[in-house]
């Protein structure tokens, strides 16, 4: 099976104690599974540094970047996103976010390339907020657009919940373009306008969920050319989701990922996988439903 590029360091996994809401060992988990799977060899996996403040004031105020890298976040700011800003924590988000922006050098490169962190969506501008305190792809693509790599990128999210942070960040700027499939009554409560937003309701099952999505894709790229794709590959609209309303199986999943990937390899449009949400108690349970956008990248690398 070819091996997509595959960006990963043991840090993505910040080490929270097993009974916290967010499953923080699921990315040591799935990068096992990947190994296990053969998607990735130890020695092949490409390794981020820390992302540069440079960097994340691309997205984010230089003030927050400061308060982050600086372990000074205030406390209803760490309340806005789930956690304390610990040393580990800030270096996770400073290495997920670097770790995006190399993703999506390799994608270029390469056509497919995949991230096992990322897709923190719902971190602004001014501050972090459901438990993403930097937004990694919002930092990517105002990375590439800033070095000359790219002209336009497309951010297609279809985490179970809007990618409302990177709506924010990127609403004034026309070279990106961003495309939010989600559950209409999930997290959060204040849904600013993507390019493109569709709302689904609680219950929506596979078949249906496809078709709404074979419909979305073309709208996509509608006046729009864009030259990288980021995908948001979140899980947690599987039907076993602590946080999701929806009620896609692994079979949906699959599906989905499929979808993305076949169509904007046909049109030889570079996509970059992040690993999005996805919330159990039953940690291998949520890693090996990561593992389907690995194995689906494999497909069309």
């Amino acid at each position: 099976m070819p091996k997509p590029p595959i960006v990963h360091i043991p840090q993505y996994d910040a080490q929270f104690d097993p009974e916290h809401r967010f499953p923080m060992s699921k990315y040591s988990r799935v990068f096992e599974l990947i190994v296990d799977r053969g998607l990735a060899l130890p020695e092949t996996v490409i390794r981020p540094a820390p992302a540069p403040a440079a960097w994340l004031s691309l997205a984010h105020s230089p003030t927050y970047v400061d308060q982050v890298l600086s372990l000074n976040v205030p406390r209803e700011i760490e309340r806005e996103i789930g956690f304390e800003v610990s040393e580990r924590v800030s270096l996770r988000a400073q290495l997920a976010s670097a770790g995006t922006v190399m993703a999506a050098r390799l994608a270029l490169e390469t056509g497919v390339a995949c991230n096992t962190a990322g897709g923190s969506h719902h971190a602004r501008r001014e501050s972090g907020a459901g438990f993403c305190t930097f937004n990694d792809v919002a930092v990517a693509a105002k990375v590439l657009l800033a070095d000359g790599s790219i002209d336009r990128a497309l951010v297609i999210d279809l985490d179970v919940h809007q990618g409302d942070g990177t709506a924010r960040i990127c609403a004034d700027d026309p070279r990106i373009r961003t495309v939010s499939m989600h559950s209409a009554k999930n997290y959060p409560v204040h849904k600013p306008a993507s390019s493109i937003d569709v709302e689904l309701p609680d219950g929506v099952r596979d078949e249906a969920y496809l078709e709404m999505l074979d419909w979305l894709l073309p709208r996509t790229l509608e006046d729009f050319a864009p030259d990288i794709v980021f995908y948001n590959a979140g899980v947690d609209p599987h039907c076993e989701d602590r946080l999701g309303r929806l009620a896609l199986t692994d079979q949906g999943l699959r599906g989905r990922d499929r979808a993305v990937f076949s169509f904007f390899r046909e049109r030889e449009i570079p996509v970059v996988s992040v690993m999005g949400g996805g919330y159990s108690r039953d940690v291998d349970a949520v890693a090996r439903r990561h593992l389907i956008t690995f194995e689906t990248a494999a497909e069309f690398a």
